[in-house]
């Protein structure tokens, strides 16, 4: 998934993953965590058990720059991760900036749907909003 990002959308090295947005509750299960980071401020080392279930988001020395979302701090994303997880048994998701090598990271409605639809981008989620390219 890691290569699949970095070679179609945003085209940078192959070698930069991404950073995973963690369900808190989970959170030490997958990583050497003791407290809440939900600023992707440390990196904390990734659990063995895990290394090959998500390597999109660990580095090469096997840590990963992680976000832990709680219900409180953002209802929505929580939840879109905890249906994740019910379905892949993975209680985090790939995170990346919303911008294409060369742009700014996107801010208004109008950036997303512009960027979204000059790139390969298969769907995008705005609020209650689904939408798919065909």
């Amino acid at each position: 998934m890691k290569d699949k990002i970095n070679k179609k959308i945003k085209f940078r090295e192959e070698f930069r993953p991404f950073a995973p947005s963690v369900l808190i509750k989970k959170s030490k299960e997958l990583y050497n965590i003791k407290n809440p980071s939900p600023f992707m401020t440390s990196t904390f080392d990734l659990k063995a058990k895990w290394s090959k279930r998500i390597p999109a988001t660990t580095h090469i020395n096997n840590t990963a720059r992680v976000k832990t979302v709680s219900v409180n701090e953002n209802k929505k994303f929580y939840n879109l991760i905890k249906n994740f997880y019910k379905i892949t048994k993975i209680p985090c998701v790939l995170n990346t900036s919303f911008n294409i090598r060369g742009q700014p990271i996107v801010e208004t409605l109008f950036d997303a749907l512009s960027t979204f639809a000059a790139n390969v981008i298969d769907c995008l989620i705005i609020g209650d909003y689904y939408l798919i390219k065909k």
